[in-house]
C-alpha cells in the first residue's frame, strides 16, 4: 500500500488552490458582468461621497438604472 507523501501532495494542493481561486474569479466576473453587485456598490460609493444623505433603496436604485437604460441604451444588446 503507498502512502502519499509531503512532494506528491504539495503539488496537488496547488492545483486545487488555483482552481477554487480560478473559480471565484469566474464568479466574481460573472456576478459583476451581471449586474449583481451593483447596489452594493451604490450603496458603498454613496456612503463614501455623501456620508450625511440616505442612499436610494434597492427598488429605487434599480428602478432609477432601467428608467436610465431605456433612456440611454447604448451598447446593450436588447
Amino acid at each position: 500500500m503507498s502512502t502519499r507523501t509531503d512532494a506528491a501532495v504539495s503539488p496537488m494542493r496547488a492545483m486545487l488552490d488555483l482552481i477554487v481561486r480560478a473559480g471565484r474569479g469566474i464568479r466574481w466576473y460573472m456576478t459583476t458582468l451581471m449586474g449583481d453587485t451593483a447596489y452594493a456598490t451604490y450603496v458603498a460609493h454613496h456612503r463614501r461621497v455623501h456620508p450625511g444623505e440616505e442612499p436610494m433603496t434597492e427598488r429605487q436604485f434599480w428602478r432609477q438604472k432601467m428608467d436610465d437604460q431605456d433612456r440611454n441604451p447604448g451598447a446593450r444588446c436588447c
